[in-house]
């Protein structure tokens, strides 16, 4: 299979996944309700195909959905380009603006990075032992700053960039309402790094939710120490899911 045609497929099954199952986009719809309502500016950084962006939509939020892969940035283009609430910005986010190397899997959209730390340590994950990185490609880059700067300060951040989350954050210099993190288990160092991150900016209480289950912890939020606990002692059978961050003094109390 040649890679033009390998990457169609691969975005047609990412959107069948995303798109295809009824439930998902309610289901997304009742886990971002405690987040975000009407008005609210919401960066989904990492956006893909553009799920999230459907269920904020629906929640009456704007969006800025942020995704440099070129195959992505044209499907969003197709499905949101001409909505007044959306506004696509084609480049990555990392810890300082410039050009990047853009790892692509042409199978797998979704695990597509900027990360060359992730991309030589996915091969010892049973999860993604099977991924191939199989193209480069440089893309500008910018900072959270820079995003805030143009667009305003958001409600609620959502940042899903394979491996490179905290250099993410790294680049956000004063604290939101409310924000979520990909985790991957294989290197919770990253994940260490983002919640130190946001701990300088203010204090924050935390929820994990495993994969794509959207179910929380039902005992509740906790702190930075218990969060980073509850990562180490997660299950060998989780590879990955998300993290929750939702500072304590913000005015919309948090779900569970």
């Amino acid at each position: 299979m040649n890679s033009r045609l390998a990457s169609a497929v691969g975005l047609t099954r990412s959107f069948l996944v995303y798109y295809g199952v009824p439930f998902r986009i309610r289901a997304l719809c009742r886990a971002y309700a405690q987040f975000l309502g009407p008005g609210d500016l919401a960066f989904d950084i990492g956006a893909h195909v553009g799920n999230r962006v459907l269920a904020w939509l629906r929640l009456g939020a704007r969006v800025v959905a942020v995704e440099p892969q070129p195959s992505c940035v044209r499907l969003l283009n197709r499905l949101y380009g001409r909505n007044p609430r959306v506004t696509i910005d084609p480049r990555a986010v990392s810890a300082a603006p410039g050009p990047v190397t853009l790892h692509l899997s042409a199978r797998h959209p979704t695990l597509t990075t900027v990360s060359d730390r992730w991309v030589d340590r996915a091969s010892a994950v049973a999860g993604f032992s099977h991924v191939r990185w199989d193209q480069t490609v440089s893309v500008p880059a910018c900072t959270v700053d820079d995003l805030i700067a143009r667009y305003g300060m958001p409600r609620f951040i959502k940042v899903d960039v394979e491996g490179h989350e905290d250099q993410v954050l790294a680049s956000l210099s004063e604290p939101v309402d409310s924000l979520s993190f990909e985790v991957l288990t294989a290197d919770l160092a990253v994940a260490d790094r983002c919640i130190t991150h946001l701990e300088r900016l203010c204090t924050y209480r935390y929820q994990f939710s495993a994969g794509e289950s959207l179910r929380f912890d039902p005992s509740g939020w906790v702190d930075a120490t218990a969060m980073r606990a509850a990562l180490r002692s997660l299950p060998s059978s989780v590879t990955s899911g998300d993290v929750y961050a939702c500072r304590v003094d913000q005015r919309r109390k948090p779900g569970t």
